[in-house]
């Protein structure tokens, strides 16, 4: 007879287990003892929880090291590609890559922190280390600052995204990178209020202070991305990858 589990201890061993698989952030491998300081879990806890997610291909073990198991890589890689909202943006992303020259982004918010969902490079990708499902302060982006400038919380918190509402875009320069800047549309119904994204592109920074023209083919791709986006969902669109932010802001 199957023992069953009460629900206190499953919610209890999914946090434990969340807190172990968000130290993996970024790719990194780490060893047993780098885990247990990064998730102040006890040492047997985090050892057990290891083995079993091993166990489960969520994480691999390679020496005394860890990282991420092909089950994560397979379940991200699914989440992402089949993201409505990615799906729609793609066709204008592909589009603004060849139109400007420039690396593309995606991103939607979690939390105060951007996600990326698509990232279009070419030659210059190599040099800005950005990534799908990578996350980046939003603060410091040119795509955080289009996404935050669309919520008032955010505006009270930091007036100088005013003029980022007011503009339809917003720039980031060497904010995230030296050498290299960024420009960003919103993507969300007119009016700037309330995007569900936003699209950017980055080059040199030389580039983009020099060349003012840029803002134009960024915000004509968000405006297109929205309009497809939303017909994709039935005229009612909202993102499923973001979570509700704007009681973290």
């Amino acid at each position: 007879m199957d023992r069953e589990v009460p629900a206190e201890s499953a919610t209890s061993t999914l946090e434990r287990a969340s807190l172990v698989l968000d130290v993996f952030d970024g790719g990194r491998r780490l060893n047993l003892t780098q885990i247990v300081l990064r998730t102040g879990l006890p040492r047997s806890s985090v050892h057990r929880m290891l083995e079993r997610l091993v166990s489960l291909r969520w994480v691999i073990r390679q020496g005394n090291e860890y990282g991420l198991g092909l089950r994560m890589m397979e379940l991200g890689s699914s989440a992402v590609h089949h993201d409505p909202l990615r799906q729609a943006a793609l066709p204008s992303l592909q589009w603004l890559h060849r139109t400007t020259g420039c690396i593309v982004h995606l991103g939607v918010l979690d939390g105060t922190d951007v996600i990326y969902l698509e990232k279009i490079g070419g030659e210059l990708a190599a040099a800005v280390t950005s990534r799908v499902g990578g996350r980046l302060p939003a603060y410091s982006s040119a795509v955080g600052k289009a996404m935050l400038a669309s919520y008032d919380c955010a505006i009270l918190k930091s007036p100088g995204l005013v003029t980022v509402r007011e503009t339809g875009t917003a720039y980031e320069r060497e904010e995230s990178l030296r050498g290299f800047g960024c420009i960003a549309s919103p993507i969300g119904p007119p009016g700037g209020r309330e995007a569900v994204a936003a699209v950017s592109i980055c080059a040199p920074i030389n580039r983009v202070v020099s060349e003012d023209r840029l803002r134009f083919p960024v915000r004509t791709a968000a405006a297109q991305i929205w309009r497809e986006y939303k017909d994709s969902q039935g005229g009612s669109a909202r993102p499923p990858l973001v979570r509700s932010h704007s009681a973290s802001m």
